[in-house]
């Protein structure tokens, strides 16, 4: 298959010893740490080296309890040297050019790493400037957005200080990432409202530019008990294109069956943004995306449909499943497994099944836990007796508050691969392109 995208190269490069190693990769997120962690639980020799400029780690999940007041903030970032695992090299730069006939890779800081084997996990795009005005009075104005680390507190301020009005939340077009956070917002506002009993002065408005609730229907009708619950307007098929956060007017278009496109102008009082979303330019870019620009893999092993020895994982690719935390820690010991095949000369035989779980907040102290493979199947964690997915439980609330953060930073980024043991082919999927 050939990237249609003109500015693709791939040029021969010349690469250092010094700067050699068994695996480089690419974003030091949740996907990257967990597959280098994962690799050395398996092979502890092998030689890794994460590139990723930031100096912080973020526990991204944390942020929709951070805006209903559940976590504080700083709670939800660490160094991200501390999270490193030992014996495997930091590089804090960013990667500029992929040179995949050359095994490496330049960094803006003059860098040149050679590989034998590639990881890329490099998350996506969150497109604040697709929208027009949104950036300019995002954090102020009553314009928020938990998907932020500087605005996810501004939600909960809203939420405070909103004591009548209209509140109107948002969810643009897939794929974004955790696509259940827009409705988890609005979701904890409404439990807080109806806590202090000032929900009946709050027009809830959910604007939402799919035609469905939520992408898995067994999960759907307890959702909508809550939309009934708190008295929450459904707007399907709108899509948020401008803000004007000075006279605080959304303006959101729709499109009818013969693709004519209306603008409707809505004000608000709090208005909750899921930005629009896309793939990182440096891999749009690049020789290993495919046309809209997300990194080209395999849905099963997660090995590059051109490039046998490179593998990505995480919200960056073109896998179908949904963009989540749980799917990046199901999605890295496949990698690990299989970059060690490929590392010998074997074929990938790890299958990434399309796992995804978003702990849907529907109200303070209770969750309903969907869980879900490739094409919409449900796949439980746990059997039906302690937690029935498909309902509001409280014990999937502990699981949210109290669990999982800690399964995240002591698990998942230090390889402890607990229910997510990767599932082993009998037969790999396709053979190696070349020995």
């Amino acid at each position: 298959m050939q990237n249609n995208n003109e500015n693709a190269t791939s040029e021969t490069v010349s690469v250092t010893p010094s700067q050699q190693f068994d695996v480089v990769i690419v974003g030091g997120g949740a996907g990257g740490i967990s597959v280098a962690a994962s690799l050395l639980k398996r092979q502890p020799g092998v030689s890794i080296a994460i590139i990723d400029p930031a100096s912080e780690h973020s526990y991204q999940p944390g942020w929709t309890l951070v805006g209903g007041g559940v976590f504080k903030r700083e709670d939800t970032r660490r160094p991200m040297a501390s999270l490193i695992p030992h014996g495997v090299t930091f590089i804090p730069a960013a990667v500029t050019t992929f040179h995949p006939d050359s095994n490496a890779v330049s960094t803006d800081d003059g860098k040149v790493l050679g590989y034998r084997t590639l990881v890329v996990s490099p998350g996506l795009k969150l497109n604040w400037e697709a929208i027009p005005g949104l950036k300019e009075t995002l954090g102020k104005n009553g314009v928020t957005s938990n998907y932020s680390w500087d605005t996810a507190p501004y939600t909960w301020q809203n939420v405070q200080q909103l004591k009548r009005g209209k509140a109107i939340f948002t969810q643009p077009p897939m794929p974004i990432k955790c696509a259940g956070a827009p409705q988890k917002a609005m979701y904890l506002s409404c439990s807080e409202w109806q806590r202090q009993a000032i929900l009946k002065d709050i027009d809830v408005e959910f604007c939402n530019a799919g035609g469905v609730l939520f992408g898995v229907a067994d999960y759907v009708p307890a959702l909508m008990s809550y939309i009934d619950r708190y008295d929450i307007n459904l707007s399907l098929g709108q899509n948020l294109v401008a803000v004007d956060g000075e006279r605080k007017i959304a303006t959101f278009e729709t499109t009818d069956a013969d693709g004519n496109k209306t603008r409707i102008e809505k004000e608000f009082d709090m208005l909750h943004v899921c930005p629009p979303q896309c793939a990182l330019d440096f891999i749009k870019n690049s020789p290993l995306s495919d046309d809209a620009g997300w990194f080209d893999v395999y849905p099963d092993t997660l090995q590059h449909k051109r490039y046998d020895n490179i593998f990505g994982l995480g919200d960056g690719t073109n896998t179908p499943n949904a963009k989540t935390a749980a799917a990046v820690r199901a999605q890295a010991p496949v990698v690990a497994e299989n970059v060690l095949s490929v590392l010998v000369k074997q074929s990938p035989r790890a299958i990434y099944d399309g796992y995804g779980s978003c702990p849907l907040t529907v109200e303070r102290g209770k969750i309903v836990l969907a869980e879900f493979c490739y094409g919409g199947k449900v796949k439980p964690s746990f059997p039906t007796w302690f937690i029935d997915g498909t309902q509001p439980s409280y014990l999937a609330w502990l699981l949210k508050e109290k669990t999982l953060p800690w399964v995240y930073w002591q698990g998942m980024l230090k390889g402890h691969e607990w229910l997510v043991a990767p599932q082993i082919s009998a037969q790999p999927p396709r053979q190696l392109q070349s020995a």
